[in-house]
């Protein structure tokens, strides 16, 4: 048998916009390396994701390392030419100094959850704020928030107990997927066209693994391999455990490049075959959530063990 291996990495830098791939990603218990660092945030302190407003999914960032530039590089953020926002760049890594001149906030929440802390970014090099520029994006006021140092821990698993680290994500640190995964739930949605909304197009049409916005893909131990995976070592990196099957919401049903949701697919044919997880029968899972227990370095190519 081929080993399996690395297919693909993503990371988020801003919460519900679109991912990076990339061919390499350092990596910590509080998940991939400037994942999930930055959200938008409503007036009462929840952060608000493309579940709310379906155009996040269009926002696009960019990580330019150069570390002998101040905070060692910039994010850059840009939008789409026909919303006439003008880009932005954030610091990459933002120092405590710059932080101390933002807006803390105590808690920012999502579904009442709390997350922990974080700072409101301030406007940079005189232009206006970010915030401002994706309030009118958005067409509704948001505030651009960067994380803060309090730990936020995760909820226990019924097969994970430890208190895990995290950001922004919103559940676990990482998400790891098969990349057969979506030719599986493509050749599932052939069966239902014509039926609950499954529209004509999909006989053609492909689901890109990018509407369930992993973190890690795999490729060559088929689909959904990882619902049976305990742990997984990485280029013999750190182990890192699966917690918990994903549970799925209405997000992968935009697409990554229109920002339009779809009115079937794939929850509703994911609700046909994917209600896997016996604690939520109720809720479609594709993918696993996990937690490193250490930090390492995850590259495209790498081989994948699993126990």
């Amino acid at each position: 048998m081929s080993p399996v291996r690395v297919s693909r990495i993503f990371v988020h830098p801003l919460k519900s916009c679109r991912g990076i791939s990339v061919d390499h990603a350092r990596f910590t218990p509080e998940g991939l390396e400037f994942d999930r660092m930055w959200c938008l945030m409503g007036p009462d302190g929840t952060i608000i994701t493309a579940r709310e407003a379906p155009k996040m999914i269009l926002i696009t960032t960019e990580i330019l390392e150069d570390a002998s530039q101040p905070h060692d590089g910039v994010l850059s953020v840009t939008f789409p030419s026909d919303s006439h926002c003008e880009a932005f760049k954030l610091p990459l890594r933002p120092t405590q100094e710059l932080l101390a001149k933002w807006e803390h906030v105590a808690k920012v929440s999502m579904d009442e959850l709390p997350f922990g802390d974080g700072y409101v970014c301030k406007a940079i090099s005189g232009s206006r704020s970010p915030s401002a520029i994706l309030s009118d994006y958005l067409e509704q006021p948001v505030q651009l928030v960067y994380k803060g140092p309090q730990i936020r821990t995760c909820e226990p698993t019924s097969t994970y107990a430890n208190a895990a680290p995290a950001v922004f994500q919103d559940c676990y640190p990482v998400m790891v997927l098969s990349e057969e995964s979506t030719k599986a739930i493509e050749e599932e949605t052939q069966n239902h066209i014509g039926k609950q909304g499954v529209e004509e197009r999909w006989r053609t049409d492909s689901i890109v693994i990018q509407r369930f916005r992993p973190n890690i893909v795999f490729e060559g131990a088929g689909p959904f391999a990882e619902d049976n995976w305990n742990k997984v070592r990485i280029g013999g990196g750190p182990e890192i455990t699966l917690v918990s099957k994903c549970l799925r919401c209405l997000l992968p049903n935009v697409s990554p490049d229109t920002g339009v949701r779809d009115a079937a697919v794939p929850f509703k044919v994911i609700m046909k075959f994917r209600r896997v997880d016996a604690e939520h029968k109720m809720k479609p899972c594709v993918g696993v959530n996990a937690v490193p227990q250490g930090e390492g370095i995850v590259r495209v190519g790498d081989v994948v063990e699993w126990e």
